[in-house]
């Protein structure tokens, strides 16, 4: 018989469940309350706890010269905040006060635009106010700066203890300052976003993707989780050559400076491959200097002048129409045309009279291309201006540097009948053949001379080679040919050979050489000032050069381009003598020679070799041709230092004897030496150095053999 009795039992086990189940129904009811009633406060709570989707940046990509070398690159800023809740919490309240005039003080070291006064007020706010992200400073900061301030006293302690946090930024450096600033770019550091130049065009490849992360608080603190980290931008590979940059601002600000201009032009181009390796961009600033403001080169406007006669007289060689013989009737340099004067610049002076098409291109004479373009081009300007196109001149470059304007040559319109011309005068045709009634920007100027130093071939210019991730090349952006051929391969050298004349033989020589061929085309025009014209009052000029060098094996194009107020006013004598400085710096640059080419009947053919690192002078010895005698063995490239004296024993020999120099706690005896070496062996035993004079010591402080003490210092006289 079973002992289960279920009389007893099964009301025990229905109040179990009743109890059960009230239970659940509290706790769902209280799960109903807090989801509904409470939702918003325990919201609250939650967000106090967490935070989602948080933006982590990446850093953005470099941008390189064409060798390498870091123009412009992210370093890290910092904005500085102090958590007084965490001070409090470690309950270093006193710690604080106590060190706060300390704290005050250092901080105006550091930031002296602010008294310690003032920081002392600010900080006692951010502590009464028990506030856990308390600016120290509003600005940011680099990382010496940073350093500093960590280094306070209560700071010091850390995030944890002394309350000191940062927020880290990544600011843009220009490695060379201003130079090519305008073409590399610029960004706006407090929103991190491109300004201008390169870093605009490719801000989509060198600022890479931003990362997502979330805060969790724990024990009163946030740990931030990476839910997908950044990736960092892409380097990218410029054209640009930072010593001929360098070589080119320098030569061109110091003609602007001397002529007291408005506005500077230069660039320098790559014949074979497009490549632009320099480009200058100066405006004159309200205090007198230079300053790239603006990228002239491709976006400025304005009628070329005289170098865009080169142009018309290859359109007439080109279609034929006139050889290098031909010759021209200009005058007494007074020409009339169509109700209007063309003028020679030497007009005052009788003009030029007779002239063959060379020679106009040589002294640059008004009268005798616009005669030559409107005798044959007067009935039928639209084969001109096609002509024209045809070089190239009118092409829309599709540069990546935002500003860029293409040329704006304009093209002969009839009306609907085609009886008469809408957009055309009579004197169209022969201004526009001098450079007038168009607006052509420097850099396609150049682009149309270097087409002409490339045989006819024209290349598109390039700013950027490629692009890198992490030292690979991820793109090339190889040289772009826009036309095959820009005119007749006879036409090329007839009009090569006319611009080697212009510098040689005309008004061009001051952009000339002795050491190597020249050839361009010298440029002066008047700038029209908008609804007022050319007759405003002060004259405005543009003063160009352009062209190319060595003339016949050209390796680089340039055109140099200068504004400026009033006279006197010369394309071949301002802008040309820019041109011949930078030409000669480039040229003596590419030179590579040997040190035996640099010997003559003067030269000292033992050198003087000063005591020191005499496995270094055996180095530099063995390089230069000689057989130095040693006692010892050793290699500069994986040696260490090897310390001794050189002799000369005979008319052609030196020998270099080792030395002992003594204990590393004594003195060495450092006569004889050059600065380098001394200071490196004094420093070693940790010793400071004072240095005055230049070329060997010839007077130590602390003698040969004198025992080290700790903070000594040894001042060396070299002479």
């Amino acid at each position: 018989m079973s002992k289960f009795d279920s009389k007893k039992a099964i009301p025990r086990y229905r109040f179990i469940a009743i109890i059960m189940t009230m239970i659940a129904l509290m706790v769902l009811g209280k799960t109903m309350y807090i989801m509904t009633a409470k939702r918003k406060f325990w919201m609250a709570v939650a967000n106090r706890v967490k935070i989602d989707s948080v933006t982590t940046p990446p850093v953005r990509g470099n941008i390189l010269s064409c060798d390498g070398q870091l123009m412009a690159s992210s370093l890290p800023q910092y904005k500085m905040f102090v958590d007084f809740r965490a001070i409090h919490a470690d309950k270093k309240d006193s710690l604080f006060e106590v060190k706060l005039d300390s704290i005050a003080h250092g901080l105006s070291s550091i930031f002296p635009d602010k008294s310690a006064a003032e920081f002392k007020a600010h900080l006692l706010e951010g502590f009464q106010k028990q506030k856990a992200h308390w600016p120290i400073w509003s600005k940011r900061v680099n990382y010496s700066t940073y350093a500093e301030v960590k280094s306070l006293p209560v700071f010091r302690l850390g995030a944890n203890h002394g309350g000191f946090h940062t927020e880290e930024f990544n600011a843009r450096k220009q490695a060379y300052g201003s130079l090519a600033l305008r073409t590399i770019g610029k960004m706006y550091g407090e929103i991190d976003s491109a300004q201008c130049g390169l870093e605009l065009s490719y801000d989509s490849l060198l600022r890479g993707e931003t990362g997502k992360s979330h805060g969790r608080k724990v024990l009163n603190k946030f740990l931030y989780l990476t839910d997908r980290p950044p990736v960092d931008g892409s380097d990218i590979v410029t054209t640009i050559d930072v010593s001929m940059q360098d070589l080119a601002e320098r030569a061109l600000l110091n003609e602007l400076y001397k002529i007291n201009a408005n506005v500077g032009v230069a660039i320098v181009m790559e014949v074979k491959t497009g490549d632009v390796k320099a480009i200058v961009n100066m405006t004159k600033c309200a205090d007198g200097s230079y300053n790239e403001i603006k990228n002239h080169a491709v976006s400025d406007l304005l009628e070329p002048g005289s170098v865009f006669k080169t142009a018309s007289i290859m359109v007439a060689l080109d279609d034929g129409v006139v050889d290098t013989t031909y010759r021209v009737d200009t005058g007494c340099g007074v020409w009339p045309m169509y109700g209007r004067e063309m003028k020679d610049h030497n007009w005052r002076r009788g003009g030029y009279g007779m002239l063959t098409l060379p020679q106009t291109l040589w002294v640059s004479s008004n009268v005798g291309v616009s005669r030559i373009i409107d005798d044959h081009y007067h009935n039928n300007p639209e084969k001109y201006v096609e002509g024209i196109h045809r070089l190239g001149l009118a092409d829309d470059l599709r540069l990546p540097i935002p500003g860029y304007s293409p040329a704006i040559i304009r093209m002969p319109k009839k009306d609907s009948r085609g009886k008469q011309y809408v957009n055309w005068s009579k004197t169209t045709l022969p201004w526009m053949s001098i450079g007038y009634e168009t607006q052509v920007p420097p850099i396609s100027t150049l682009t149309f001379y270097n087409a002409i130093a490339n045989g006819g071939k024209m290349m598109r210019p390039r700013f950027v080679k490629e692009v890198r991730k992490n030292g690979v090349t991820v793109e090339k952006f190889p040289p772009v040919v826009m036309r095959e051929h820009i005119a007749k391969e006879t036409t090329i050298k007839k009009i090569t050979h006319i611009l080697e004349q212009v510098v040689s033989v005309g008004l061009g020589k001051k952009a000339g050489s002795p050491s190597f061929l020249v050839a361009g085309k010298t440029g002066t025009a008047q700038i029209s000032k908008g609804t007022a014209g050319y007759k405003s009052g002060q004259v405005n000029y543009l003063l160009s050069f352009a062209g190319f060098f060595p003339a016949y094996e050209p390796r680089y194009s340039c055109i140099v381009c200068i504004q400026k107020s009033g006279l006197p006013a010369s394309g071949g004598g301002m802008s040309g003598v820019v041109f011949h400085d930078i030409a000669e710096g480039i040229m003596a640059q590419s030179l590579k020679l040997e040190a035996a080419d640099a010997r003559d009947s003067l030269s000292i053919l033992i050198p003087q070799v000063k005591n020191g690192n005499i496995l270094a002078a055996d180095y530099v010895l063995t390089h230069l041709g000689f057989e130095p005698r040693a006692d010892w063995d050793g290699s500069y490239a994986d040696g260490n230092p090897i310390w001794g004296r050189a002799a000369e024993t005979g008319k052609r020999t030196i020998t270099l004897q080792r030395e002992q120099l003594g204990s590393h706690n004594t003195m060495p005896d450092v006569h004889g030496m050059g600065a380098r070496d001394a200071v490196f062996l004094i420093e070693s035993r940790g010793m400071k150095v004072k240095i005055s004079g230049r070329g060997k010591v010839v007077e130590q402080s602390i003698g040969p053999g004198t025992r080290i003490k700790k903070g000594m210092t040894c001042s060396l006289r070299l002479s």
